[in-house]
């Protein structure tokens, strides 16, 4: 199932981490500089693949100085205890937010086990805890320079989660956006469908803060994303005003089962969201001559559970 990591120029490497066992789904990126650095490093059980990828790529784990992670959510940041005993000279770079969770990730767990219940020790188990020295914080603005080409500016971008930063690279004219603008489906590019969908997940999810980071990254005006969920668009305009376009239909989706539904639990909520959506999203796609039997769709089903949980969670909560 390994893949060859993929070159995406700029001396930046990625490698598929097989997150929930299927291909393009979660990235690390490989920072190839004098100061060596990753960005995300996937669940505990992707961690096998993200080390057989260094290996590709003939990198030694004693070599990378830097872990990033732009958010601590288990399926970008879950793999970093384990994956820093093999990293014996690296820190992990994380949100001034998340750094205690990371030190102590016992409510992380209790979090990610009441969204994916039993499933939860095959897709993330173990979550080890890091050793508060060997974390380090980016606040809003912070840079930090691997090489003489390249330094990394970290930005708050709240919306998907309070713990959530962003990274603009001044090599790539890029910006790394972890969950911030959502996910992005690789797996319809050969249909020629540059196609990207919110990530509302629980239980931080924000949907004015979600648009008012976007437009704050949109003003950088990078030349490339690089996501967290899966890989690099040479095309920005279009995340963004996908961002635009599906986010409003989210929170109408939500509201419309709420209201419907005075007595109904969380779950049953969260469901009957997830039909509209679901819905909506399979219309959308078929108009654009997308086969219903294409691999997009698992993952797109996968997402928008998730995204449907996140989205009663906050009209609950507002």
């Amino acid at each position: 199932m390994m893949k060859k990591p993929r070159d995406l120029g700029h001396n930046i490497s990625m490698i598929d981490l097989f997150d929930l066992g299927v291909a393009e789904r979660t990235g690390t990126y490989v920072l190839h500089e004098e100061e060596l650095a990753i960005i995300e490093t996937g669940p505990s059980p992707s961690v096998p693949y993200l080390l057989k990828g260094l290996e590709a790529l003939q990198i030694d784990p004693a070599d990378i100085r830097y872990i990033i992670v732009t958010h601590i959510h288990l399926d970008h940041a879950g793999g970093a205890g384990v994956l820093l005993e093999k990293c014996p000279n690296a820190l992990v770079v994380v949100h001034p937010k998340g750094k205690r969770h990371l030190a102590d990730p016992s409510r992380l767990i209790q979090g990610a086990k009441a969204v994916y219940g039993e499933k939860f020790d095959q897709l993330f188990s173990p979550v080890v805890p890091i050793p508060e020295d060997r974390l380090i914080v980016k606040e809003d603005g912070d840079t930090l320079t691997l090489g003489s080409e390249r330094t990394l500016t970290f930005l708050d971008t709240p919306g998907h989660s309070n713990h959530h930063f962003s990274i603009y690279d001044s090599r790539s004219r890029g910006v790394f956006t972890g969950d911030t603008i959502g996910v992005f489906y690789p797996q319809l590019l050969k249909d020629g469908l540059e196609y990207c969908l919110p990530s509302t997940s629980p239980n931080q999810f924000r949907p004015e803060a979600m648009l008012q980071s976007a437009e704050r990254l949109e003003q950088l005006q990078p030349e490339r994303i690089y996501f967290g969920h899966f890989g690099m668009l040479e095309n920005p305009r279009a995340a963004f005003e996908q961002l635009r376009f599906w986010l409003p239909k989210f929170v109408e989706a939500g509201e419309k089962a709420i209201a419907n539904m005075p007595g109904a639990s969380m779950q049953e909520k969260a469901e009957s969201v997830f039909r509209k959506l679901y819905e909506e999203v399979s219309a959308f796609l078929q108009e654009r001559n997308i086969s219903p039997t294409s691999e997009a769709y698992d993952i797109i089903r996968l997402d928008l559970q998730v995204c449907s949980m996140g989205i009663v969670d906050y009209l609950q909560k507002r």
